[in-house]
């Protein structure tokens, strides 16, 4: 009996030992928690590396033990820079989905309007464009030859200048040998008066001994290739593919095209080169319309929006237009007025003959 009170006050001693152990443990950890961050993590990986080599009999290196709470510092670095990293990806995603929504205020009622004026009154480039330039009874590669030529010959120059200087050419059987095989004086003269004819003549030598050694005297059919050509660029180009391979590959901004864009607004921002608009221009507008975009737009240059003295008082954008003059815009309000009476009385004379009838029937 006494043994047993023996073993039982050991084991209470045993005990209350335990219990005075594990709060002096939890004491400590308290104690830690108090301390700053780096500190904190520094001490209990020490203590948990230092209890296992401990059981392993051995020691665990110190540095080894301060390089833990450094990599943990860099990963809460790390993590940091990609929170910022998103966030500005986010705000340029954002940016740029809105430049992506952008679109000019009208455009379909001024498109709309412009294809009505378009179909009042022949332009130059309906009857003398680039397109109208190949000989209709050549094969179908000497006809893509044609209107590669003419296109080449159109920059900065009149339809009708390059329209007659393709009659000409024509005369002498125009594929790419003869052109290689005249002088280049001869070919100078045969192109004047088209613009910069000296370097045109040249190119056109150039561009013509190219398509007969890579491609049997017929033209590239793709974008890249055709603007590899001595004398051709990118609105040659996209021209090219519409009308020579029928497929459209861009917009061809040229002289007309760019100075309408800028006019009507149709750019974020006004631009200074063809290039530059027919990029801004193919970010908004639905790429059905790029095919048809070019020669409505050249033409409405070419008798209405002209260069000089545009004729806004005959024009039906000059309501919306925002270049447009003020006094054109009170001139084309008077008019719509005008015609908006006299609609109505035709409508109200309609509707009191329409009336009369039912009466007189009844």
């Amino acid at each position: 009996m006494k043994t047993d009170d023996n073993i039982s006050s050991i084991t209470e001693k045993f005990e209350v030992n335990g219990k005075v152990g594990r709060k002096a443990n939890n004491n400590e950890i308290l104690d830690m928690e108090e301390i700053s961050s780096s500190t904190y993590a520094k001490t209990r990986l020490r203590t948990k590396k230092k209890s296992v080599e401990l059981e392993k009999g051995g020691k665990a290196p110190l540095k080894q033990l301060d390089e833990e709470p450094e990599k943990i510092g860099n990963s809460k670095k790390l993590k940091g820079i990609n929170d910022l990293t998103e966030a500005s990806s986010s705000k340029k995603m954002k940016k740029d989905t809105d430049e992506m929504k952008w679109e000019p205020k009208n455009w379909r009622e001024i498109l709309e309007n412009i294809r009505l004026m378009r179909s009042k009154d022949n332009a130059p480039v309906d009857t003398m464009g680039c397109h109208r330039c190949a000989d209709e009874n050549a094969d179908e590669k000497t006809q893509r030859f044609h209107k590669l030529v003419a296109l080449m010959l159109s920059s900065q120059t009149k339809d009708e200048t390059t329209y007659h200087a393709m009659l000409r050419l024509k005369e002498q059987t125009l594929i790419p040998e003869t052109i290689v095989n005249m002088k280049l004086n001869t070919l100078e003269n045969m192109l004047h008066p088209v613009s910069f004819y000296k370097n045109k003549a040249k190119y056109l030598q150039q561009t013509s001994k190219i398509l007969i050694d890579k491609y049997s005297s017929d033209i590239p059919n793709n974008i890249k290739e055709l603007v590899a050509l001595p004398g051709v660029g990118p609105k040659m180009a996209h021209i090219c593919m519409s009308t020579a391979w029928q497929q459209v590959t861009g917009i061809g901004v040229d002289v007309h095209v760019h100075r309408i864009c800028n006019r009507l607004n149709w750019v974020p921002k006004a631009t200074k080169e063809p290039e530059q608009t027919r990029v801004a221009l193919e970010a908004w507008l639905p790429q059905e319309l790029w095919g048809e975009v070019n020669h409505l737009l050249v033409g409405f240059g070419q008798t209405v929006c002209t260069p000089a003295k545009p004729k806004c008082e005959s024009c039906l954008n000059s309501n919306i237009c925002p270049s447009a003059p003020k006094n054109a815009k009170k001139l084309n309000e008077n008019e719509n007025n005008e015609i908006n009476s006299q609609l109505a009385e035709l409508l109200n004379k309609a509707e009191f003959k329409k009336s009369k009838t039912i009466l007189k029937n009844c």
